[in-house]
């Protein structure tokens, strides 16, 4: 986008207003001076303006949304077809349609209606009418075209309206603030800058200054839809990229897998030789009987160790028997009671 040069706007006759008695007083803050009966606009506000109004047209167009372009002035007329058909957004050269914003539905329908005709066209309907029907046919598509033709691609409201002369589209303005649209407009000194939330002060009359306004407009729309197609390439970048490493991370993940379910195959499978192998040997070990030959012989004692061992025992017997015998004794001698002699004895 080209720097806007003050030099340049004079040149063009951007400063040139209204005549004083034609002015309105909201308009003061952008009046320099006056000269010959004419108020003359600052410049150096017009260009901050611009500026201003250029950076959101190039937010707005980044975004997506379309910008409708209203001028339906004999000077503006060409100018603005011409710039705005450079950069493919709306405009309304003719009349204004009333409701093209409030009542977009019919719009709409009737767009469709142009679209339909086309379409008889195409696959040969047109040819089974009339001769009277095709002229009726051929009118209604000719004013479609001549009212909406430019604004066929608009599927729904757009994000902006630029009017170059607020005071011959009152109607534009009136249907763009009740939808709350934001409004960017070229206003002259006998208009009022308050309808308007763009502000452009600058000539609204001449050829040469529509022209220069509408060149910087359009180089900042130009500008916001590069960046939305740059954003484009790299969204679509970037998720060629994300598609490619998911690609990845998912041929990592089904060799994991892989992996893994080879390695469970293979402990499953040693588990299950373990099993068998167990299970053969247990089989085996009842089939298996012991002969006489596999018994294990027992071990009888010797003549030595039973002549060591006897002694011992006799030995201690007889121990038991000497110490418990004249207990035995004691026990079994009866107390003999002695009687004392009686007188009978004697």
């Amino acid at each position: 986008m080209s720097k806007i040069e003050v030099k340049d706007l004079l040149d063009a006759g951007v400063h040139f207003g209204h005549l004083t008695r034609k002015w309105n007083p909201n308009m003061a803050p952008y009046i320099y001076m006056e000269r010959n009966g004419i108020h003359i606009i600052n410049l150096y506000k017009s260009v901050a303006k611009i500026e201003e109004a250029n950076e959101a047209l190039s937010k707005i167009a980044a975004s997506g949304r379309k910008i409708l372009f209203v001028a339906t002035k004999k000077q503006a007329k060409d100018i603005v077809s011409e710039k705005v058909a450079n950069v493919n957004m709306p405009y309304i050269t003719e009349r204004w349609p009333g409701g093209m914003l409030t009542n977009f539905v019919t719009i709409r329908k009737a767009v469709k209606k142009m679209a339909a005709i086309d379409k008889m066209k195409a696959d040969g309907t047109f040819e089974t009418l009339s001769k009277k029907e095709k002229l009726q046919v051929d009118r209604l598509r000719a004013k479609l075209e001549k009212n909406l033709g430019s604004i066929s691609d608009m599927t729904r409201l757009p994000g902006a309206l630029f009017v170059v002369d607020i005071r011959r589209e009152q109607i534009a303005v009136k249907e763009a603030q009740k939808l709350n649209i934001p409004i960017f407009a070229m206003v002259d000194t006998n208009a009022d800058p308050r309808e308007v939330d763009y502000v452009i002060p600058a000539n609204d009359d001449a050829s040469k200054s529509i022209e220069k306004i509408m060149t910087l407009v359009t180089e900042a729309v130009a500008k916001g839809l590069k960046e939305r197609q740059k954003d484009k390439a790299d969204a679509e970048a970037a998720a060629t990229e994300g598609e490619v490493v998911a690609l990845t991370a998912t041929v990592e993940a089904a060799a994991k897998e892989a992996v893994e379910a080879v390695a469970e195959e293979a402990v499953e499978a040693t588990a299950a030789e373990v099993v068998e192998a167990a299970a053969e040997e247990a089989e085996s070990a009842k089939a298996y009987k012991p002969t006489s030959v596999d018994k294990p012989a027992k071990s009888k004692p010797t003549t030595k160790a039973k002549k060591k061992a006897a002694p011992k025992v006799k030995k201690t017997a007889a121990k038991t028997k000497k110490k418990a015998a004249p207990k035995a004794k004691k026990a079994s001698t009866p107390e003999v009671e002695t009687e004392e002699p009686t007188d009978e004895d004697n």
